[in-house]
This record gives C-alpha cells, sequence and structure tokens, in this order.
C-alpha cells in the first residue's frame, strides 16, 4: 500500500481558479493601554540597534475596511513579526490574516515575507490559506498610511491578491 495517490482536483471539488483583491487597514498598536503587538523576545544589543535588530513582536492587530480604527472590522492579523535588518527596519512578517466578515468570514490567508518599513509600497507573498482561500497563492502590498514615530502606532493600507479556487 502506497501513501499517496494522484487525485483529480475537479473530484476534489475544485473547479475554476479565482482571482481576489481584498483592500483593507492593518492596525498595529505598540504603545497604548491596550496593544495590540508586544515584544516577546529580543537581545542584549536591540536596544543599542538603530534598527531594533532582533526583536521579536507577537501581534493581534486589527483589519478594518477604512483607515479609521472604528470602521468594521473584517479581520485580524495574526502572528509574529520581527526586526531582521542591521542597516534598515526590515521585518521579518509571519501573519496569518484571519477574515470575520462576509464570505470570507473563518477563512484566513498566510503572510511569509520581508517588510521594509520605510519604504514606500512593501510586497510580500502569500503562501498558502484556508476556507475559501484553500491553495490560495498571490501577493500582499503594503503603504503606510500614518505612523507616529512618537508612538510607534501605525495604520497600514494592504492590497492582497490572491488567486484561489
Amino acid at each position: 500500500g502506497s501513501f499517496s495517490n494522484i487525485l483529480s482536483p475537479k473530484k476534489f471539488g475544485l473547479k475554476r481558479e479565482k482571482l481576489t483583491h481584498l483592500h483593507f487597514y492593518f492596525h498595529d498598536i505598540v504603545s497604548s493601554r491596550n496593544p495590540t503587538a508586544i515584544p516577546v523576545a529580543s537581545a542584549a544589543s536591540t536596544n543599542k540597534s538603530h534598527t531594533g535588530f532582533g526583536v521579536v513582536m507577537m501581534a493581534d492587530d486589527p483589519l478594518t475596511a477604512a483607515p479609521d480604527p472604528n470602521s468594521k472590522l473584517v479581520g485580524k492579523a495574526q502572528g509574529i513579526y520581527a526586526s531582521a535588518a542591521q542597516d534598515e527596519v526590515g521585518l521579518l512578517m509571519v501573519m496569518n490574516l484571519a477574515f470575520m466578515e462576509g464570505k470570507y468570514n473563518g477563512s484566513s490567508l498566510s503572510l511569509l515575507g520581508r517588510n521594509t518599513v520605510f519604504s514606500r509600497v512593501r510586497e510580500m507573498p502569500i503562501v498558502g490559506g484556508s476556507g475559501l482561500f484553500r491553495f490560495a497563492r498571490g501577493y500582499a502590498q503594503a503603504k503606510t498610511h500614518t505612523l507616529d514615530l512618537k508612538t510607534g502606532n501605525a495604520v497600514v493600507e494592504y492590497n492582497v491578491y490572491v488567486f484561489h479556487y
């Protein structure tokens, strides 16, 4: 008995692939009474680094339909981002975009990539998904909407393009 076999995508219920565009705003709140991203690890040298090299943040950031944090909540960005560059602010992003609105409620996309936060537009791969986004692949473009350098709080506009069935 073999442990694998070839399946027909049609028998699996997979029809035509679609390309979906999602547009939302990501709210990263690091300083407030209720932060949505908190540091969980850092190196002894992290506070001497001008890029925060070595800090690892755990995030449960709201995703909203508009830049206003009180606009409709469409999902959460849950995962880790870490400062992975010594010469610029370059983050390693490992995030699940968990949607909770409309037809994508309960579905998620997995983002894994490099985010150079001071670049005008950053592009990061979407490496998979679940629910209606099963077999997803694509990319996310992030563009800073507002960044408060005093608090570190940011609102980032996301345009996500994914192929899925």
